[in-house]
């Protein structure tokens, strides 16, 4: 898979998960991509009587042509996705996990 399919597969991925977000809730949902500098985030932005609602669900970067995913608060995990979408194990990096302990993951260790 080159780099710019990649980039549209985790814009796609991102906006699904965007799209089950009701948007008429105090709660907004931003989708921040950054095709240019390989970042690619949802955020969840708004508030709730007096308390700031602010949270990052997913955040993934693309680095030497493999996905990091950096964030992974989804039930059924981004990297699951990546993988029914034919990306290979050696081509997702668990980043949110400690480099030491990549090595002991399925995934590639950076």
């Amino acid at each position: 898979m080159e780099t710019l399919t990649y980039k549209q597969l985790i814009q796609d991925i991102i906006q699904n998960y965007a799209d089950k977000h009701p948007q008429n809730q105090p709660i907004e949902t931003q989708i921040v991509f950054d095709p240019q500098n390989h970042h690619y985030l949802l955020l969840y932005v708004g508030w709730e009587g007096e308390k700031q609602i602010y949270g990052c669900p997913i955040h993934v970067d693309i680095k030497d042509n493999k996905f990091w995913i950096q964030r992974d608060f989804t039930e059924e995990g981004i990297a699951s996705q990546l993988l029914e979408a034919g990306v290979s194990k050696e081509n997702i990096v668990l980043g949110f996990r400690s480099p030491f302990n990549r090595q002991f993951t399925d995934f590639a260790a950076s």
